[in-house]
């Protein structure tokens, strides 16, 4: 049996301290080596939105107020938010479909729970896949930024973690609220919440724009921090804030990685 952390009463750990979580990321690493193509859908579609919107249309806008009021071509601008849309999109496939085919249909985590590996390992392993998937995403398309020439600063390379957060604070997330996912109609919510979180999270816009009741809205939202955290990074201009917006991120995805461990105790355990 795995060892540490609260015990559920079959007396596996129900919080995710084990080794187990590891073997599961080797075996999806095994199985997605056969399907690597599903990838690149992940890093396409903001490189589109990027080559379209960032490059195309900011052609005709020129330069928008970026951090501290300052002036950056609109392009600058919203690559950095796109790099951050590509952490979420990674997260967010992992966490929120696949680990509810796996646990609905394909009945893995039945077949897993037969090894010494517990429920809190379960959602610990799923949570470092969706991870590392958005980590990929987001050097994916860190490179297409550089050979676009859009990286102009050595803080630019700290935006990496950044997005390593992001993925985190959303897979965490996503894979808690999965579990209470009852039919695929429910991933309706999913789209409810990404798309405004994609167009509305100061990705293409400046917050300016918005009236202030919807600025003080957007504005706790968990993508617009990392938007904003990348972005300064991104540009070069961090500041001290930038702590407590990590710090924001991390302490959500904590809570969402604790209520994961908990669900799947439940769920599995009976």
């Amino acid at each position: 049996m795995s060892s540490g952390g609260t015990r559920a009463r079959s007396g596996y750990p129900v919080l995710p301290w084990g080794p187990g979580s590891l073997r599961l990321i080797e075996r999806h690493g095994r199985v997605y080596r056969h399907v690597w193509l599903v990838f690149i859908s992940g890093v396409a579609e903001p490189l589109f939105y990027l080559l379209s919107v960032g490059v195309g249309i900011g052609g005709l806008i020129g330069t928008v107020a970026g951090p501290g009021g300052q002036p950056v071509p609109y392009r600058e601008f919203v690559a950095p938010g796109l790099l951050a849309v590509s952490a979420l999109n990674g997260a967010m496939y992992d966490s929120t479909f696949n680990i509810y085919a796996r646990m609905k249909f394909a009945k893995l985590y039945d077949a897993v729970l037969a090894t010494p590996i517990g429920p809190g390992e379960v959602a610990l392993g799923e949570v470092g896949w969706a991870v590392l998937r958005g980590a990929l995403y987001a050097i994916a398309f860190m490179l297409v930024m550089l050979a676009l020439g859009l990286l102009h600063t050595p803080w630019a390379v700290l935006a990496i973690p950044g997005a390593v957060l992001i993925s985190f604070t959303v897979a965490s997330v996503g894979v808690a609220c999965t579990t209470y996912m009852k039919s695929w109609q429910d991933f309706d919510y999913v789209l409810l919440v990404s798309v405004p979180l994609f167009l509305f999270s100061g990705t293409f816009y400046p917050l300016s724009v918005y009236p202030p009741v919807v600025a003080d809205i957007v504005q706790w939202t968990p993508l617009y921090q990392g938007v904003v955290l990348l972005r300064d990074l991104v540009l070069g201009v961090p500041s001290p804030q930038l702590l407590w917006r990590a710090g924001y991120l991390a302490v959500l995805g904590a809570a969402g990685l604790t209520v994961a461990g908990r669900r799947f105790a439940k769920l599995l355990l009976v």
